[in-house]
Order: C-alpha cells, then structure tokens, then sequence
C-alpha cells in the first residue's frame, strides 16, 4: 500500500456513534461490521470506544455464541485515524486513555469464551492488524492485504501488536514486518500464520456461512474449553500451560455432560446432542 493510498485512506468524518459500528445478530452469530467504508474504516477512539461497548453486550448475551468482525466497503480496517493522532498526542493523558480502550478491548476479545471470527477483505493493516490478532480465526479473501505499516508513518504499533505479532509469526517475521512495514497478500500472511484460511474472493461469505455452521455444531463447552487452553498456551510457559491443561480437562471431561455426550453418540454410532450443560 503506497504513502499516499494510506493518507487519502483516513480522514475525518462524521457520524454518531451507533453508526461507527453495526451490530447484528442471527440465531447464535453475532456480528460487527466497522462502517465508514469512505475512509477504509479507520479504528480511531470513538470507534474503539463503540466496539467494546458492543463487544461487552454480545458477550454478556447467552443467545450469541460466536462473533464475526468484518469492515464494510470491501476493506477490513487501514489502521487508525492518523489525522485525529495529532490532536491525542498534544494531551498526552487522553492518548493514554486511548491505549488504555485499545488494550481493553482486544483484551476482552480474548478472554471472551466466546470464538471471535475475522472476515478479512481490502486492507487489514496497522491497527487493522492488531484487531485481526485477537481473535481467533481468520478467513481473508484472496485479494485481501494485511501487514503493520505502522513505521511507514514513524508510528508504533500501541494496541498490542508488538506483543501479538512475534507469538503469531515468530519473532523474526514480525521484526521483519514491522521494522519494513511490508503488507503481504493473503497468501503469504496464511503462509506465516498470520490468516487461518484464504478464500477466494467472490466466496468468502459462503466460506463464512460454512465456518459458523460448523462451529454451531460443536459443543459450545468445548468451543470456550478449546479456546481457553489455546489462550493459556501462548500466555503462559510450557509447564505452567501443561499443569493447567491437565487441570481444566479433568475437571471438563468429569463434570460436563458434553463430554459423556460425545462418547456416547460415537459409540452408537450418531451425530451428538450437545447441550452445553
């Protein structure tokens, strides 16, 4: 992505906050769209601010089991709102608070036992990138764009990419990355683990749809069990992560009826009848 596509990218504009983000919900699958396609959906504090009120309300509802966060217009987010960054970083606290929502936003997102699903189109970088890290899987189009490009503007990745982008690709990958600001395409972030899945462009809802399916029906104990051992393991070190593996499967597989259910249905032979209990 060339200096000048970043620039015209972002720039300001004005809509109340309940129209920054969409939200929705069908059947289990909430759904989160960043609305201001104009500008490739920059992540600035409103929008940040009306992501984790939203996120806080699909995690507090039990009808909603798993959550997509998309960006409407064809792109995923172009990272933040580098025009406002002028005025945040002249109050040196109201920048701070700014960090501070980032941070506690994607934070919730992974410590929400709830799978959070990226749908990746157009440009997913700088803060774009950060948001894709903390969620738990991630299907990008073919065509989709994805890197830091934080540097390319002498900027700093603050929402816990330093800390996300080396446990997703190894450190040599993301100080490579995000010493040169290189944006890859899909195939080359799926490649160094950066994307779960690359789609082709025209079927990525379909492939969406797919996913969610599949997801709704597997047991929703063992989605939040599978994601909770997974957050441990890039959290902790081994033998901590180990000592809590063994712990929490114990305790899964002796009390939860999803567990004997799912023993039960192979051995006779169906599919099984997940309760959640």
């Amino acid at each position: 992505m060339s200096d000048n596509a970043l620039k015209d990218a972002i720039v300001p504009v004005t809509l109340s906050d309940d129209q920054l983000v969409l939200s929705s919900v069908a059947g289990s699958i909430g759904t989160l769209t960043l609305n201001r396609p104009e500008q490739r959906n920059p992540l600035d504090w409103r929008s940040v601010k009306r992501l984790a009120e939203l996120q806080r309300a699909f995690d507090s509802n039990p009808t909603v089991e798993t959550i997509v966060i998309r960006g409407a217009g064809g792109h995923f987010s172009a990272g933040g709102d580098l025009k406002g960054y002028l005025d945040l970083y002249r109050d040196a606290e109201a920048f701070r608070q700014f960090l501070v929502d980032f941070h506690g936003l994607l934070d919730a997102m992974e410590a929400s036992p709830k799978v959070h699903v990226a749908a990746i189109e157009g440009y997913c970088v700088a803060g774009g990138l950060e948001l894709l890290l903390a969620c738990d899987v991630v299907l990008a189009a073919q065509s989709a764009k994805i890197g830091d490009a934080h540097i390319g503007f002498g900027q700093l990745p603050g929402a816990g990419g330093s800390q996300r982008l080396p446990r997703a690709v190894g450190p040599l990958r993301a100080r490579y990355l995000m010493l040169t600001g290189e944006v890859l395409d899909a195939a080359d972030a799926e490649r160094i683990g950066l994307v779960s899945k690359v789609i082709a462009d025209a079927e990525l809802d379909t492939a969406l749809d797919s996913l969610l399916a599949r997801l709704s029906r597997s047991s929703l104990l063992g989605r939040k069990g599978m994601k909770h051992l997974a957050h441990v393991a890039a959290t902790t070190e081994l033998g901590e992560g180990l000592r809590a593996e063994l712990e929490y499967v114990w305790r899964y597989a002796t009390t939860s009826s999803d567990a004997t259910e799912g023993l039960v249905a192979f051995s006779e032979k169906r599919r099984p009848r997940f309760t959640g209990t």
